[in-house]
């Protein structure tokens, strides 16, 4: 359980409450995306500085993301949730203008630790349900 309130904390704290601030207490010097297809930082490991570019796109594409964990599995070194992602495209995705849609999706991700620190993640959710919504495809 230990590992799975450090997660739920980093989720509520980094991702929903845009607490920036807070990476260094969460995210080990070097995180990993070990598998996470259609993210552009997949196959890399990030250092807190990229990471926190890595919060600023889905921030400001997104101003009011957030992620309902439904459920957490924790292991010794990893822990995985099932979540609800949702929020208002009301930024640019890349360089496309925003649509003003709301996104609401399910997903996956097993999130990896070393020590008490989370240094990567595997993850899985339909992004084309995204891109349904968001009026692309």
């Amino acid at each position: 359980m230990h590992k799975e309130k450090i997660l739920r904390e980093f989720i509520e704290q980094v991702w929903n409450n845009q607490r920036k601030d807070l990476v260094a207490r969460f995210v080990a010097s070097e995180y990993e995306i070990h598998l996470d297809t259609g993210d552009n930082w997949e196959g890399k490991t990030l250092k807190h500085q990229e990471y926190i570019k890595r919060l600023d796109f889905s921030f400001n594409s997104f101003p009011d993301i957030n992620f309902e964990i439904l459920t957490a599995i924790e292991d010794e070194n990893h822990v995985a949730i099932t979540w609800i992602l949702t929020g208002i495209n009301l930024g640019k995705i890349g360089d496309i203008p925003p649509t003003n849609n709301k996104i609401k999706t399910n997903g996956m991700t097993i999130y990896y630790f070393k020590d008490d620190l989370i240094c990567g993640h595997s993850q899985v959710f339909d992004r084309n349900v995204v891109m349904q919504q968001l009026g692309f495809i």
